[in-house]
């Protein structure tokens, strides 16, 4: 598929230029009274982000801009301003403007006098209109504005005003102290009123002091960095002030109704190569040009052929608007999200329906009758288990932790993603809600689980995802620009046919009304006038035989260059291969022997129950640790007793056997300060296995088995391991236990640790598409105290390899017809993957995406210096067949 980048018209200095951009403005608005040759300069490199299309236009030029930076040292402000939005990654040009009552009533006049022509081209080309009937006006006395993008999208909105009569932290927060003290004696003054842009769902306030608009969806209260005062929640006057700024907890898209989508001027703002295809407007210039052609046709007496075309136009247009409208109902009713929340009030609990949630509020998450967050929260007390596939497309559950005063300071509503120390607590909005629970401790005296609003309707993150569908960001494919450019070219062949052929009827003398239409005739015969509405009708044919197939498109322009795929890339896991994995087995390391053990493919022959079971001649306290490494190293929570989690972590614990108890506490959790032992989660093994037949006092009534899990670090994809810590009723000690990546574990381990054949194991199962875990163990002193306080670094050092963990991941039945019918196409497929790289060659090699006799090269980055022949020395065989030609290639052997 071809994608033209050519679609922005920024360059990537002036895309960098932007992005510092805010800073510089907000320079420029705190020293406004300087006109300093610096500033000036300043405000020089400010206007150089626009795109060459505003530098171009005199709406937003270049001299404007800077004149209207330097006319804000004055006392009217400024006119432009650039905005850098970062969740859209998108930057827009607002220009203020108020209406000219001579220029519109000579638009009116125009309309009139030319029975509505002027009225559609003012229409197709709205930068006229607003030159005609607008004058420029600062920001801050314009009655409406317009807002161009990078992408050359151009949108005229109205200014919403509001009464409001508060303070202006209210609205934008607390300031750094005497940041505006030059400007303005009072620190935080009354606003009389709020002026809002909603541009594309997004709000921006005005404000005052900057003489600017800025974002509403990064504000963050001052109270917000203590988690107690948070717990108090808002009374309703608060709750009014918060909603006028924030406007309502909905995800509400404006239905349109059919004679709206007939008239819609967003025709005007799609990118200039779609307009041969993008006929679903009836204002359109092609069907305007079409109506033409049917009133030429009729006065020449095609009655039939016209008669055709207008069942044509009037089908497509109908169906196309259908489509748009059902489409438009669909994406409505999947993004609303009504439902009663009980929130704190006035100091009082009280149900409220979830519109009137703003920023700020508490409300009840472990209410039963809420299985859906309504908005973007922050977890203040107890703990949830959420399903974020909406926004991962992964069905893994998510455990949720209370939030405390550290990472409410690192929480950023500005950023474009939360950090991984707040999202351990943020709720996104539209997740579903596995389980909450109060707080389990006995510490916290909330007797249910609480959450504050941070982000309300389009502001959240399901909101920017709704948005996102809305307004996707225009692609300029070649087959859209090829088609322009035929017409441009046929009409011009038009236009110079209709001048010879007009002066040679005048030249024959024929009748004018016949010279007007054979003349005109032949325009509609070069540029036919049924090619868009048959391209419209095509694509709705082709998506109602996808529709068939359950296969939905939403944006149907890119059905015509469906065919022009020439790459398809897959995931491995659940796409080619199957979703669960199996475990094929485990293989421990024998001491002192140094060697793998055979395969143990059972519980039961890992580490057998009883002693007559168990070969005298084998340590099976490494068997014991890789047991318990199965048992305890995961992430599984428990639902209504089923435990849910991983599909690794599942088949992996559903290998031993053992049973999981949930504690009231997360051991993963950061506040493992305020963790106590009997909140500990739980593993303990089957019945009939509770005791360790190997010690000699086990038939002297020793305690059962019973692992409590003291704390946790979870998975870090960077560090490609997680690690559990364990301990023992009646135990002086604890246990360390890791799984992870094989190549991680080398840094982590000791070097003696690792049987001398380990890399050959691991290449024989990696080559044949089994996915490999490691596993390491070591022992410390047992100290509740000292545990919660240590760090990953410490519990993650000097420790023993135990063994592999071996996972079978079988092909989709599907998956290699599926590629030869791609191969056939002449498509190329890609498979992506973080698994060992062994394992995605062995996976290609079986569903074909590589030939099964081709040779496969697996680079190594060696950092620093390093001795070539010492490294030849050191390979075994199949290494060699991999690094020689690498090393041939570089002249280094």
């Amino acid at each position: 598929m071809q994608e033209d980048e050519g679609s922005s018209d920024w360059t990537e200095e002036e895309a960098v230029i932007d992005q510092n951009d805010g800073e510089l403005q907000e320079i420029e608005a705190e020293h406004s009274f300087e006109s300093t040759p610096r500033s000036m300069s300043l405000e020089r490199r400010k206007s150089s982000g626009y795109s060459r299309r505003s530098v171009e236009d005199p709406l937003l030029q270049r001299h404007d801009s800077t004149r209207t930076d330097i006319s804000f040292s004055g006392r009217s402000g400024r006119s432009n301003q650039k905005i850098y939005i970062i969740a859209e990654d998108m930057t827009i040009v607002v220009s203020g403007f108020r209406t000219n009552l001579a220029g519109y009533a000579s638009y009116i006049a125009l309309c009139i006098l030319t029975c509505g022509l002027a009225y559609l081209i003012l229409r197709w080309l709205p930068r006229w209109r607003v030159q005609l009937i607008g004058e420029h006006r600062p920001l801050r006395e314009c009655s409406w504005v317009v807002v161009e993008n990078q992408r050359s999208e151009f949108e005229i909105h109205h200014l919403a005003t509001e009464q409001y009569g508060h303070s202006l932290s209210t609205v934008f927060g607390l300031r750094e102290k005497n940041r505006y003290a030059e400007m303005d004696e009072d620190d935080d003054p009354v606003m009389s009123s709020l002026r809002f842009l909603d541009y594309r769902y997004i709000r921006f306030c005005f404000h005052p002091l900057k003489d600017k608009f800025m974002l509403c969806s990064d504000w963050k209260h001052s109270s917000w960095t203590d988690v107690r005062s948070i717990r108090a929640g808002l009374d309703s006057d608060e709750r009014y002030r918060r909603e006028q700024v924030f406007g309502k907890n909905q995800i509400d898209i404006k239905q349109k109704s059919v004679p709206q989508l007939l008239v819609d001027e967003v025709s005007s703002r799609q990118y200039p190569a779609r307009c041969i295809t993008d006929t679903s407007k009836a204002f359109h210039p092609f069907y305007v040009f079409q109506i033409c052609s049917l009133i030429l046709w009729s006065l020449d007496e095609y009655y039939y052929y016209a008669v055709c075309i207008f069942l044509i136009s009037i089908v497509s247009i109908t169906v196309t608007l259908l489509e748009a409208r059902s489409t438009m109902e669909r994406l409505r009713e999947i993004s609303r999200f009504e439902c009663d929340i009980r929130v704190i009030r006035n100091g009082f609990w009280r149900h409220v329906p979830s519109a009137e949630l703003v920023p700020g509020d508490v409300y009840e998450v472990s209410d039963p009758s809420l299985t859906q967050l309504p908005c973007d929260s922050l977890l203040l007390a107890g703990d949830c288990i959420v399903n974020e596939s909406m926004l991962t497309g992964e069905s893994v559950p998510v455990s949720k932790i209370p939030a405390t005063n550290e990472s409410l300071s690192m929480l950023d509503l500005r950023s474009s993603s939360i950090s991984p120390a707040a999202a351990r607590s943020f709720l996104f909005g539209g997740t579903k809600i596995i389980r909450a629970r109060r707080p389990q401790d006995g510490k916290d005296e909330e007797a249910v689980a609480l959450a504050t609003v941070a982000r309300t309707g389009f502001n959240t993150t399901k909101g920017a995802l709704v948005r996102s569908m809305l307004f996707p960001k225009p692609s300029g494919f070649k087959f859209y620009k090829d088609a322009f450019r035929y017409i441009s070219v046929m009409a011009g062949v038009a236009g110079a046919g209709f001048i010879a052929s007009f002066v040679n009827f005048v030249r024959l003398k024929l009748a004018w009304h016949l010279i007007v239409v054979r003349a005109l005739d032949l325009i509609t015969i070069v540029v036919p006038p049924a090619l868009p509405a048959t391209l419209t009708i095509g694509t709705n044919f082709a998506l109602s035989r996808l529709k068939i197939k359950s296969i939905y498109c939403i944006s149907p322009q890119r059905v015509n260059v469906g065919g022009k795929l020439d790459v398809v890339c897959f995931d491995k896991t659940g796409t080619l291969t199957e979703e669960g994995l199996n475990v094929l087995g485990v293989r421990v390391v024998h001491r002192p022997a140094m060697r793998f053990s055979d395969l143990l493919s059972s519980n039961s022959t890992l580490l057998p129950g009883a002693a007559y079971e168990r070969d005298p001649t084998v340590d099976y306290s490494v068997h014991k640790a890789a047991l318990y490494t199965m048992a305890s190293c995961h992430s599984i929570r428990t639902i209504d007793g089923e435990p849910m989690g991983d599909p690794l972590d599942l088949k992996m614990f559903e290998f031993t056997g053992w049973t999981f108890e949930e504690g009231g506490q997360d051991p993963f959790s950061v506040q493992n300060e305020e963790a106590t032992p009997q909140g500990c989660s739980l593993v303990r093994p089957p019945a009939g296995s509770e005791f360790d037949a190997h010690e000699t006092g086990a038939l002297e009534g020793n305690a059962a088995i019973q692992l409590s899990i003291v704390k946790g670090f979870e998975f870090v994809s960077q560090l490609r391991r997680s690690s559990i810590i364990v301990s023992q009723a009646g135990s002086q000690n604890a246990d360390v236990y890791v799984k992870g990546a094989p190549e991680c574990m080398k840094t982590i381990c000791k070097p003696e640790s690792f049987p001398v054949d380990y890399e050959d194991l691991l290449n024989f199962y990696t080559h044949r598409g089994f996915r490999v875990i490691a596993c390491a163990t070591k022992q410390i002193p047992y100290n509740w105290t000292t545990l919660q306080k240590m760090e990953r670094d410490e519990a993650e050092s000097r420790l023993d390899f135990i063994g592999f963990i071996i996972f079978e991941n079988k092909l989709k039945s599907a998956t290699p017809d599926t590629i030869e019918e791609l191969e056939r196409a002449g498509i190329r497929q890609v498979m992506c993957t973080g698994d060992n790289i062994l394992t995605a060659i062995s996976v290609a090699r079986k569903c074909s995406l590589v030939d099964r006799t081709a040779h496969c090269f697996v680079p190594h980055i060696v950092e620093g210096t390093l001795d070539h022949e010492a490294l030849l020395m050191r390979l075994t065989e199949t290494q060699a067949i991999r690094e020689i030609p690498m090393l041939v290639s570089r002249g280094r052997v």
